[in-house]
């Protein structure tokens, strides 16, 4: 499964090039509570045929029937962008399903050669980072590298927005974990990697949307070069297939590097990679492990969820308590039974 920017930009240049008259819309700003961030993206057809979202599905009524009446022409009727305010009154808020006080700037773009849609797509695919400003007067587009993460600026009739990489999750250890962290982070719209050098545990191991490797993990790391939207856990329980991956990840730019084991595991892990492989204080300091959240998981698909949610955390930069994760969750379940059992 794809990641949702990359679908919309996909089935836009599939309608594109069947002939069909495309709008490209980008949420450019909102004020006060609203569906959709900016920089969310979704496409109309001449047919009414939607990809993505903007809102709850009010707003986007409105586009299809505006187009089933006047054509693709009554939404930009210059053949060039046109800005659209939704919600500035109460009656309109009300109207569109937006949340009390909310509004929201859509930037409709009619899809030409000028808007350079493959070669978005491309920069996507070879994981670069890009800043796309859009000339709302002309309709002309201007890709430069940038950064995956910026906030979308409208001014002087220009929109700028910033699209990067899809998140990508590299996984080493196959087995029936990993099957659930790899379901969920792709229903998460990530890029998922396993990697086990180990022929007994990929012999049938398979899952649809992943792709699957026999490397070396350290080999995979430092032949993927993990960048600041990729994540590597490690699974295997197996310090000789985890820790040269570990090591690798740690001194990359990946935004989580964790691994499953006990808290005593854990404990030995961090003393043997910094004893025998030199490895700073710092950079242990980005290793999750035990890996994921404490919500009392028992059975695979549990855990799987518990690190899942970590790794979605990591991603969205929301810095959680160490009370939340699993190694001080426990510890202090195991401090009150022991104050329980003594009272």
């Amino acid at each position: 499964m794809e990641d949702l920017d990359t679908l919309v930009l996909c089935t836009v240049a599939r309608w594109q090039s069947s002939g069909l008259p495309v709008v490209l819309v980008t949420v450019a700003r909102t004020w006060g509570s609203s569906p959709r961030p900016p920089g969310s993206l979704m496409a109309i057809n001449e047919r009414g045929e939607t990809v993505g979202s903007v809102s709850g599905g009010c707003i986007e009524d409105d586009l299809i029937e505006q187009i089933r009446v006047g054509g693709v022409q009554s939404l930009c009727a210059t053949a060039v962008p046109t800005v659209l305010r939704y919600g500035i009154s109460a009656e309109e808020a009300h109207r569109f399903g937006l949340p009390c006080g909310g509004t929201i700037e859509l930037v409709l773009e009619p899809v030409s050669a000028l808007s350079r849609i493959g070669e978005l797509l491309l920069a996507c695919q070879q994981r670069r980072a890009t800043e796309r400003v859009l000339d709302l007067l002309t309709g002309e587009v201007v890709l430069r590298e940038g950064r995956h993460d910026g906030v979308p600026q409208l001014q002087d009739a220009r929109l700028t927005t910033f699209l990067g990489p899809r998140a990508r999750l590299i996984v080493i250890g196959a087995g029936d974990l990993s099957r659930y962290l790899c379901q969920m982070a792709i229903s998460l719209g990530f890029e998922v990697i396993v990697c086990d050098p180990r022929e007994t545990r990929l012999s049938d191991w398979h899952l649809d949307g992943v792709a699957v490797t026999r490397e070396m993990p350290d080999d995979l790391v430092q032949r993927l070069q993990p960048d600041a939207r990729t994540a590597v856990v490690a699974l295997t329980h197996d310090p000789k297939i985890d820790d040269l991956a570990l090591i690798d990840a740690l001194q990359s730019n990946a935004f989580y590097v964790g691994a499953i084991g006990s808290r005593r595991n854990t404990a030995q892990r961090r003393e043997r990679l910094k004893a025998h492989f030199d490895l700073s204080d710092a950079a242990l300091e980005g290793l999750h492990g035990p890996a994921g959240l404490y919500i009392g998981s028992k059975t695979p698909a549990e855990i799987a969820l518990s690190i899942m949610a970590e790794v979605v955390a990591a991603k969205n930069g929301v810095q959680m308590s160490e009370s939340a994760r699993v190694a001080k969750a426990k510890s202090r379940l195991e401090a009150l039974d022991s104050t329980n059992t003594v009272t």
